[in-house]
């Protein structure tokens, strides 16, 4: 059948031209591209593997629409604003300068030592934290796009995760004023920060991946999220220094929050992290990885009918 420069033709496993509910739609261009929409109603095991790799794919080749999109997200948060996401910038700044002299004297240390620890701890948490908040709306913001054109579902879950890094980018600018001021620099330790690098990046497209998918069926669980990275944030190691738990520090390594900042945050301080904080870290990238290509694989035809 044919429409414009468009040709659909139907076809069923094994050869039958047949329509039945086991079919896959394929759809001709007019520029020789082709397309597949498969009509299973529910596919094996491995062709829904076959499917979301198709899906990261098809999201990939559109790098550019992700930029664009997260751009536009940015823009349009802070439409009207002189200073637009530098307000957040500010406010992390004088959080920074408040928070580390009370603290530094709460917990009798050097502020030289103190700010730099709680400028990159603030910084990064503040991604981690926008980060899963967003992830949660994943699909329930656009539900309007999802509705009208048919594009890959993981490029959604790329759009927040680069409108996250583009807001982290510009609080980077307090970590720099920081160490210039006080004359820190973390030395050649610093390139160690690339693996944690590579590791957040696979962790926030799976984190948004799945959270959003579970947060559109139920809605119950953003509430349930925010909670629990507000507990996370003070038991994580974030405005106090592992060290200070003295002979119970090790505890911090059972904590996935506490694994997933350290290999980003000591590099940046000039420290190198402990083996079982590596382990520790790429063990739960692993799971949480694996956890959400497996829940995407199960339940990506679906998210359509759930926001």
């Amino acid at each position: 059948m044919a429409r414009g420069n468009r040709t659909v033709g139907l076809q069923r496993p094994g050869g039958s031209a047949i329509a039945a509910p086991f079919m896959t739609v394929a759809l001709r261009h007019g520029a020789g591209r082709a397309s597949t929409l498969d009509l299973t109603p529910d596919p094996s095991f491995a062709a829904r593997q076959r499917m979301e790799i198709r899906d990261l794919a098809d999201a990939a080749r559109l790098w550019r629409l992700c930029w664009t999109l997260a751009w536009l997200d940015i823009r349009l948060r802070y439409r009207g604003s002189v200073l637009g996401p530098f307000w957040l910038t500010l406010s992390t700044a004088a959080m920074v300068g408040s928070m580390g002299v009370v603290y530094a004297f709460l917990f009798h240390m050097d502020s030289r030592e103190y700010l730099p620890f709680l400028a990159l701890s603030l910084v990064l948490w503040g991604y981690l934290n926008a980060l899963v908040t967003d992830g949660c709306l994943t699909y329930t913001t656009v539900e309007a796009m999802i509705r009208s054109m048919r594009m890959p579902y993981s490029l959604y879950g790329a759009r927040v995760v680069m409108r996250n890094l583009l807001v982290l980018a510009h609080n980077v600018v307090v970590i720099v004023a920081v160490f210039v001021t006080l004359r820190v620099w973390p030395g050649v330790t610093a390139l160690l920060v690339l693996p944690g690098l590579v590791l957040w990046l696979a962790d926030s497209l799976a984190v948004c991946v799945l959270l959003g998918a579970l947060c559109a069926r139920f809605r119950d669980i953003p509430p349930i999220v925010g909670s629990i990275m507000q507990m996370a944030f003070f038991i994580s190691g974030v405005i106090w220094k592992p060290s200070q738990l003295g002979a119970r520090e090790w505890l911090l390594d059972f904590n996935p929050f506490f694994s997933l900042l350290e290999v980003v945050r000591a590099p940046l301080l000039g420290e190198v992290p402990s083996a079982f904080v590596w382990v520790s870290a790429a063990v739960y990238s692993v799971v949480l990885c694996a956890t959400s290509w497996l829940l995407f694989a199960r339940v990506r035809n679906r998210i359509a009918f759930w926001v």
